[in-house]
């Protein structure tokens, strides 16, 4: 064998142990995060005090709530199918309508307002436009707080603080909205291109000016995208907001389900699913367009 040869099988041994330990070090590491895993969910499991046999005693009542809400309940036709008497199913369309509308108004309104709240503070959250580092920790704690705490929650402040209504389904998702926006705002503005930005500075712009014709035309189009994203999430939001009474048709769906009246919450859970749908489907054509003409 030539020293060539004796080189190159020595090579490729080398590499084979390599490789042979690399796999081994991953398979390790592999099975101690399986093993941290499973040990952190039985901890959160019993911390939680999750009851498996009462969960496995009780999940077959899960599918026969399903069927029962299909099913009528009153009428010459109880105990057929909903789809056989499509009048007596939608028997409170008009009024579960109107409690529709005030639900996509209540998510539009706070959708917009939410919006220019995070867009305001989006430039001052970013960190590569020159704001101080204290008004940077600031703005972004403040964010944080605002996504963080549940809108259920916030609604349940609101309706305390200002009564029953749609008002404290607009502020709780106004508060949300800014939160989450105004990440996801300041996060593209982090990756804009900075050549522009560094000229409008050297030629002496201040620094409106420079977020004005540096800044904005690079993130506009992606802005404009995550608010239509964000309204169809605040639809459903808002679709919820009635369950602590912050308006919207939430309010007529928690009281078909606590009153068992199961037909009747096919019948607005299809309204919202349908118009959830059609909101998707306009807003998602909406931005792909505003995508492409970013790019």
């Amino acid at each position: 064998m030539t020293a060539a040869a004796a080189d190159s099988c020595r090579t490729i041994d080398d590499l084979s142990s390599a490789y042979a330990v690399t796999v081994s070090r991953k398979r390790k590491q592999f099975l101690i995060s399986g093993a941290v895993l499973a040990a952190v969910t039985l901890i959160a499991g019993w911390m939680a005090e999750v009851d498996l046999v009462l969960f496995f005693s009780n999940i077959h009542k899960f599918p026969n709530y399903i069927s029962r809400i299909f099913i009528l309940d009153s009428g010459n036709l109880k105990g057929s199918l909903v789809i056989f008497d499509i009048l007596g199913w939608f028997w409170g369309i008009g009024k579960w309508l109107r409690l529709l509308a005030d639900t996509l108004l209540i998510a539009y309104v706070a959708t917009m307002i939410g919006a220019i709240f995070g867009f305001i503070a989006c430039f001052f959250a970013a960190g590569n436009l020159g704001v101080s580092t204290p008004l940077r920790f600031a703005v972004r704690r403040y964010l944080e707080f605002c996504r963080t705490v549940p809108e259920l929650v916030f609604a349940l402040i609101f309706v305390l603080a200002f009564g029953l209504g749609p008002i404290a389904g607009v502020l709780a998702i106004i508060v949300h909205t800014t939160g989450a926006l105004g990440k996801l705002f300041y996060e593209v503005i982090e990756n804009i291109d900075q050549k522009p930005v560094e000229g409008l500075i050297s030629s002496g712009a201040s620094w409106t000016k420079t977020m004005r014709f540096a800044v904005l035309p690079q993130v506009l189009s992606n802005f404009i995208s995550y608010a239509l994203l964000r309204f169809e999430i605040n639809v459903r939001g808002a679709s919820v907001m009635g369950f602590v009474g912050a308006g919207g048709i939430g309010q007529d769906l928690i009281e078909a389900i606590r009153k068992f009246y199961y037909p009747d919450v096919s019948a607005i859970l299809l309204l919202i699913i349908v118009t959830v749908a059609i909101i998707d489907l306009v807003t998602e054509r909406i931005r792909h367009r505003f995508i492409a003409q970013g790019h």
